[in-house]
């Protein structure tokens, strides 16, 4: 073809000259609902809280403000982090900031915690995303653009630490998955 018809190479943040890719991207699809959950469990708090205030006879406008500023924490402190994946990448959104990691650069994958695990994964520009492996398991098409990059991975030569971890979320996921299909086709 003709010269200067090349598109310029994504860089490592998932962005080409300042733009965002508009590549589809895949979502967390049990977000909305966890954090209408947290949502719903801090005004509780709030409205239980004050009930209780006002009930002792003790309620005055600053105690309010102060259980409505506990509140606002307790939401915070509950609300989960959006997990977004996309082709060659996982993000990450928290209250403040978003994470970005190029799974197609992988370097390692490690996983940690026995109650409540987390998966951390980091890329050769520095870049490190830490996510719970439930989402993963609940989202099998998140998974699949994890999975996918990290195959990419592999094939490179830039994963040297965690593909047993790899394995083992791909056969606890993969596992599931099918007792769904078999549940729903009526074979369980």
């Amino acid at each position: 073809m003709g010269r200067g018809t090349e598109q310029p190479a994504p860089v490592p943040g998932g962005e080409r000259a300042g733009h965002r890719l508009s590549a589809p991207s895949d979502t967390d699809r049990r977000w909305r609902g966890d954090a209408r959950c947290a949502a719903y469990c801090a005004l509780a708090f709030v409205a239980l809280t004050t009930l209780l205030d006002w009930g002792s006879g003790g309620l005055t406008m600053g105690r309010a403000d102060l259980w409505a500023l506990i509140g606002a924490v307790v939401f915070t402190v509950l609300r989960p982090a959006r997990v977004t994946a996309g082709d060659g990448w996982v993000a990450v959104r928290g209250l403040l900031c978003e994470r970005r990691v190029r799974t197609d650069a992988l370097v390692s994958v490690t996983q940690y915690g026995s109650v409540s695990t987390r998966l951390v994964l980091r890329d050769v520009h520095g870049h490190v995303v830490e996510l719970d492996p439930d989402v993963l398991v609940a989202n099998p098409l998140l998974w699949h653009r994890l999975d996918t990059g990290a195959r990419r991975s592999r094939r490179s030569g830039t994963l040297r630490q965690g593909g047993a971890v790899l394995d083992r979320l791909g056969e606890r996921i993969d596992g599931g998955t099918a007792r769904e299909i078999l549940r729903a086709s009526g074979l369980d």
